[in-house]
């Protein structure tokens, strides 16, 4: 079979692509720049390549076209949230240009990388939340979080209208092949000793290869229309930045501070002008 990869110079896309060439699938994949391979430079000659971007409505159909699979690893990630509406706005016709594509070509599955932060508190007392459980838009002073409700929403209606999608929720992403980086950097500003507080917070982290197989079940056995939630450990923040301090044989951070102290500096640096608070320091 014949795979789209949208992102595979990215991390998540990288390895997808990277797990669908070991699975045996042809693997096509869609890049801005000519000579871009992302992490992907041992295994680039068994890559078809093919530029274009997610704003081009005929380069995605001529990258899909003879795909039965597209893994669209290459949604909007927005670093800010200046003009949030207008990033939603930006997001979505990105999106819908994916989506129409997949319908033109005919492709027998659509996986597409969401979120976790479009998982909701549970709608039912005494449980944990799961994918039956949506985020409330507008909750959040967060263009991440908006933005990535809104894509998986269309992806959800396109499913209802009878396009195969799959739609994957994975946590907090970690591991090789982060070229930019993304998650990757809070890991590298620990091993350079500049992050000494945490904050009192459990996340939940996933390995970008176990991200990846999961991908490639979901083109096999994931019910369509469905989201899975794709998770790897519980720890709390503070764990999991002493065993990376540990690992770089650095010092761990030595303060843990309330969530009621980082919320409150989060509204402060919201008030000041110029000041920008990264969208992965907001989610987290």
């Amino acid at each position: 079979m014949r795979a789209l990869v949208l992102g595979a110079t990215g991390f998540i896309g990288g390895q997808i692509a990277r797990a669908a060439l070991a699975a045996g699938y042809a693997v096509r994949a869609l890049r801005r720049r000519p000579a871009a391979v992302g992490a992907l430079a041992d295994i680039a000659d068994r890559i078809e390549w093919v530029t274009g971007d997610l704003d081009d409505p005929s380069a995605l159909v001529a990258a899909a076209d003879g795909c039965e699979v597209l893994f669209h690893a290459a949604a909007y990630y927005p670093s800010h949230s200046r003009d949030l509406w207008g990033q939603v706005t930006y997001a979505q016709a990105q999106m819908a240009r994916v989506l129409t594509a997949a319908r033109r070509v005919g492709v027998e599955r659509l996986v597409y990388t969401s979120s976790l932060t479009t998982i909701g508190r549970p709608s039912q007392p005494g449980r944990l939340a799961d994918e039956r459980d949506f985020y409330r838009p507008g909750t959040t002073p967060s263009a991440y979080y908006e933005t990535k409700y809104a894509m998986e929403q269309m992806a959800l209606h396109a499913a209802a209208d009878g396009l195969p999608v799959v739609i994957l929720c994975p946590t907090a992403v970690f591991g090789p092949g982060d070229v930019k980086p993304t998650t990757g950097r809070l890991l590298l500003e620990v091993a350079r000793g500049r992050v000494p507080v945490s904050f009192d917070a459990v996340i939940n982290v996933v390995d970008g290869r176990d991200l990846a197989a999961m991908h490639l079940a979901a083109a096999v056995r994931g019910r369509i229309g469905q989201r899975y939630i794709i998770g790897g450990h519980n720890l709390r923040l503070q764990e999991g930045l002493t065993l990376a301090a540990q690992i770089a044989g650095v010092a761990p951070p030595r303060f843990e501070l309330p969530t009621c102290l980082v919320h409150a500096a989060a509204r402060i640096a919201d008030g000041l002008p110029g000041v920008t608070l990264p969208e992965h320091a907001r989610t987290l």
